[in-house]
């Protein structure tokens, strides 16, 4: 094998490799966004379970011995309330700096202080922030608390570059938000979430998305995680994907950090908005418009200063392109009341013009019959002196009792079929009604009651023929080689290829409308035909013009 076929055939097993990857996370991003779809129909169990956690901690907090167990209740009520609403988390924090003062505990009132501060940080009051920290000497702050103080400093920062304006604050702001994570992963421990989200945000502004990928797969492979820690992990991934430019892994990881932060009830959250703007890109405007919806109101129940303005300077570009849809949809709808009123008006056109056109061929049909009495008339008479007209008055009979045979027999699988086609149609409006959409799907699908219909359709047809012809298998076979005579399974039933030729013997001699009527290709009728001319026992050329005469000789039977 040549080292060029080599190359070929690994790109393609490659390119198969990318392929079904893809297939994979499209079929994951379409799981979860039905899962988002059901997560925000259930907001309101959401937030009746927020509201029964935080019910709970209030009762903590009362039955709290001492001050000190109260200070404790308190923070974790705080840390509900934190991402939740923002009024109500400054005024706990406003509580646990009084009951540490009240304590005397100096590392008390600096961790009230600081929360407070982490509070400011979050709704955009950075210099109050700052104000706060300034007051707390780095020295003055035992080591556990080391990483709650890096953590706020660095948020700040990180907020301030985001928001900078200039090209030189968003260098020291960078900078400075650098200097605070390498801080916060020397007081965290290896491998903790504190020391991984530290390291995979570096990662990030570093340019090695790759890296900070692996590090939080690593740490979600190896740990347990409550609903929250699964989002931050999600949204971290998603910023990481988005560097590397891989959409749909992005899209994969903020539907996650989406699911997990509307489960876990907050207010504050990133992941919504960045899931709108990506989902309105790829022209999803109607689920893009929902997501911004509910950013925009849960920011503003929480008193998220920041996420309200974030949300806002997107918001009116979807709404106009949502609005747009929405009107696009209504015109498009109109075009299709308006099409199918025509489609109504044609079909009563249609329906009108069928119905003269059966009472003229009703009208012609007992013009012939009275044109074939007079002709049979004229035929007793001239017979014995004009035997070329003989003949043509016996095609001419030939031809009416056919088309009479043939009218009739219309007129009565007419009137069948319309009544099978109303008892089926009320057999599916009774699924329809009685909710059964897996037998009613099974049963459009199934070809059972076509086959039948064909079944019977084909029999109808042979007995039919055989009463205007009743001797034509035998007149067939005698067209062709003994050994090679067609014999139907049953009396009164013909062959496929004996059918082939009664067509040909009513005068349908074009293989397209042969192949219609009984359901084969153009192809199979051809080979049919070619068989049969091959055992012609005279002139194969000359066997269809045989048939033809089949029945001339004493008349077609009469039904």
């Amino acid at each position: 094998m040549s080292g060029v076929r080599i190359q070929v055939l690994l790109f393609a097993a490659v390119a198969a490799v990318f392929g079904a990857m893809a297939a994979d996370n499209s079929a994951v991003t379409d799981s979860l966004t039905r899962v988002l779809r059901q997560t925000i129909a259930n907001r309101d169990a959401y937030a009746r379970q927020k509201e029964d956690r935080l019910i709970k901690l209030r009762k903590e907090i009362s039955a709290a011995a001492d001050d000190v167990r109260r200070f404790h209740a308190l923070d974790a009520l705080l840390n509900e309330y934190q991402a939740y609403n923002t009024d109500s988390a400054f005024a706990i924090c406003g509580r646990r700096e009084a009951l540490a003062r009240k304590i005397g505990d100096p590392y008390l009132m600096r961790n009230a202080a600081m929360n407070s501060a982490n509070v400011l940080a979050y709704t955009g009051m950075y210099k109050e922030a700052f104000d706060i920290m300034d007051t707390i000497p780095s020295h003055r702050i035992p080591e556990y608390m080391r990483p709650f103080r890096y953590h706020i400093l660095r948020t700040v920062y990180g907020l301030m570059d985001d928001y900078a304006v200039r090209p030189e604050d968003h260098d020291r702001y960078r900078a400075l938000t650098r200097q605070y994570l390498d801080s916060l992963m020397a007081v965290n421990e290896p491998g903790s979430l504190g020391y991984v989200m530290a390291e995979a945000t570096r990662d990030n502004a570093d340019g090695k998305a790759a890296d900070a990928v692996r590090v939080v797969r690593k740490y979600l492979a190896d740990n347990e995680t409550t609903t929250h820690e699964e989002a931050i992990c999600a949204f971290t991934l998603s910023e990481s994907y988005d560097l590397l430019g891989d959409r749909e892994n992005q899209k994969e990881q903020l539907l996650r950090a989406s699911i997990a932060d509307l489960q876990s009830a907050v207010r504050e959250y990133v992941s919504l908005r960045k899931l709108a703007m990506l989902l309105y890109e790829e022209g999803e405007v109607g689920l893009a418009y929902e997501l911004l919806r509910i950013s925009l109101e849960d920011a503003d129940k929480c008193n998220a200063r920041l996420r309200v303005v974030e949300a806002n300077s997107f918001f009116p570009i979807v709404n106009d392109m949502y609005v747009e849809t929405i009107r696009s949809q209504r015109s498009r709808l109109r075009a299709a009341v308006f099409l199918i009123s025509l489609l109504v008006v044609g079909l009563l056109v249609a329906i009108f013009y069928v119905m003269r056109q059966m009472k003229r061929t009703s009208a012609a049909r007992r013009e012939a019959e009275l044109s074939g009495l007079r002709l049979k008339q004229l035929n007793a008479e001239l017979n014995a002196s004009n035997a070329e007209l003989l003949e043509a008055n016996r095609t001419i009979a030939e031809n009416s009792c056919i088309k009479e045979e043939y009218i009739a027999r219309y007129m009565d699988q007419c009137s069948l079929y319309i009544e099978k086609i109303d008892s089926y149609r009320k057999q599916l409006g009774k699924l329809i009604a009685a909710g059964k959409t897996e037998q009613l799907s099974t049963t459009i699908k199934s070809t059972a009651f076509l086959d039948e219909e064909l079944k019977n359709f084909y029999a109808d047809f042979d007995n039919t023929f055989l009463s205007l012809f009743p001797t034509f298998v035998a007149d067939f076979n005698a067209l062709l080689r003994p050994e090679e005579a067609i014999q139907p399974k049953k009396a009164g039933s013909l062959t496929t290829e004996l059918r082939i030729f009664a067509l040909i013997r009513l005068g349908i001699n074009d293989s397209v409308k042969i192949a219609q009527f009984l359901r084969y290709s153009v192809t199979t009728i051809y080979n049919y035909r070619t068989k049969a001319r091959n055992k012609a026992a005279g002139d194969r050329d000359k066997l269809e013009e045989e048939v033809m005469k089949i029945g001339r000789d004493n008349g077609p039977v009469a039904p």
